[in-house]
């Protein structure tokens, strides 16, 4: 039976903590503007002047609401009795944020509501304020693993492995179908959690200009990683200077199989393709810079171009061109002219989702078509800019397979010239620590194996 929401009218709260306020406002800005959680909030907690306490608890709102959406939408339904389809977006999202609170966080169930209510009120939907208080109130009386429970009552297969791990059953499905390409499909429901686990914060030494034991711990697979134990990463000396950055353990490894594959002839040419925001860019351009290399980054958008000359804006006179043009149209204008290629792919993006947990809200299985189309075409310009004997770096961050295995296959067979370098067994002779990967000519990392985003990675070379 349906539970029905309790009609008590809600209490007259003046005060809103500032911290669920500032999470309730990047959430309708992520909803209403498409905004990204790890852009936007860092700018809001700043401008909103939170203690740290209240910053680490705006996170885990805002984070956690974004990662568990789609069972806390589940469990509104439920006790509201109505699809939240038919709930306004704004109320919805004050829903999700209370329900995070009672389920997820454990809060005190008088404050969730309570607070969650006064914020509604003080954001414009104070009319909802009665049925706000009603639905956290039906939810508040029954215990959390209960509703968990109560959420995938009646679903079969990957319809509740989706709704219990919150996330779209397309996602699931190919995951599971990525796993199973390499026999691991048992090990789904880890890579699932470990989705939904927060991620340490990854930091990046640019090689020449930071050591990592500057950073804090050691990383985790990187030569040139270090984790921090928590706080703002903007604190670090390093990082505040640009000599480090914020980057994920698996984007090093995917940069560094490019520029550590073999040793570097001074003079090389290197390209990155698809260079925006410039994470990448910045750890292969102070690679090229080391070895006497030069570095061209591309960058289709002229805003995301001038993003990429901010990241490589701390190798001074130094820096890196960087134009802003097609990437799918260097192979012509510029045949057999690089040694060295970086493509890291436009992709759906689902290998960073504990790290975007909006993405996968965001993303459909029907966005695959157009963005495998991109793919290919970027794959055969980069195959056409490559030099015979260069190496060419095919990455995304996605394991999907449409966007991995099949692209590479793709590429072979349209330019017969094209062959496979062991990928795996080059990371394997950069990352400090065994990362588990399969013998076979690509590299697929996976945040329940190696603690990284799962990063696909093939190194191809061209025949002289």
């Amino acid at each position: 039976m349906t539970p029905r929401p309790a009609r008590r009218a809600p209490a007259d709260t003046r005060h809103v903590q500032p911290s669920r306020r500032v999470a309730f406002e990047v959430l309708r800005a992520i909803d209403e503007n498409d905004a990204y959680a790890n852009l936007l909030l860092p700018a809001r907690i700043g401008e909103a002047r939170l203690t740290s306490p209240d910053a680490a608890f705006a996170t885990e709102l805002c984070y956690g609401t974004l990662r568990w959406r789609g069972l806390y939408d589940r469990i509104i339904e439920l006790a509201a009795g109505r699809p939240t389809d038919r709930i306004d977006p704004p109320v919805l999202d004050l829903l999700r944020l209370g329900v995070h609170q009672l389920v997820g966080m454990r809060v005190a169930a008088h404050a969730a509501v309570d607070e969650t209510v006064s914020l509604g009120r003080r954001s414009g939907a104070a009319a909802a304020s009665g049925f706000v208080n009603g639905v956290l109130r039906t939810i508040a009386r029954t215990p959390a693993d209960d509703w968990r429970a109560h959420a995938v009552t009646g679903l079969q297969g990957d319809a509740r492995l989706a709704v219990a791990t919150s996330h779209p059953e397309w996602i699931v499905a190919a995951f599971r179908d990525a796993l199973a390409a390499e026999g691991r499909e048992d090990e789904l429901a880890d890579l699932l959690a470990a989705d939904n686990a927060p991620p340490r914060v990854s930091l990046v030494a640019l090689p020449g200009l930071a050591e990592p034991d500057e950073l804090g711990s050691p990383g985790a697979v990187s030569p040139v990683g270090a984790t921090l134990s928590g706080g703002d990463p903007g604190a670090v000396p390093a990082v505040a200077a640009g000599r480090a950055r914020v980057q994920d353990e698996g984007s090093q490894l995917a940069t560094l199989a490019l520029s550590r594959a073999r040793p570097v002839q001074e003079g090389e040419r290197w390209l990155d393709l698809c260079a925006g925001p410039g994470g990448k860019a910045a750890l292969l351009a102070a690679e090229a810079r080391r070895a006497g290399a030069s570095l061209l980054a591309n960058e289709l958008a002229p805003a995301r171009a001038g993003l990429v000359r901010r990241a490589l804006a701390v190798f001074g006179e130094e820096a890196p061109r960087v134009v802003a043009g097609d990437g799918r149209r260097i192979g012509r204008d510029q045949p057999s002219a690089f040694h060295r290629i970086l493509l890291d792919a436009p992709c759906t993006g689902l290998g960073a989702l504990r790290r975007r947990p909006e993405a996968r809200w965001r993303k459909t299985a029907t966005d695959l078509e157009a963005l495998t189309l991109l793919q290919a075409e970027l794959l055969d310009s980069a195959a056409a800019a490559l030099r015979p004997g260069g190496l060419l770096a095919y990455v995304t961050c996605s394991p999907h397979l449409d966007e991995t295995r099949a692209q590479v296959a793709g590429a072979l067979q349209r330019h017969p010239g094209l062959k496979t370098v062991e990928t795996s067994a080059v990371l394997a002779g950069i990352a400090v620590r065994d990362l588990g990967l399969l013998s076979a000519p690509a590299a697929q990392s996976w945040p329940h194996r190696t603690g990284t985003d799962a990063m696909f990675v093939q190194l191809l070379t061209k025949a002289t």
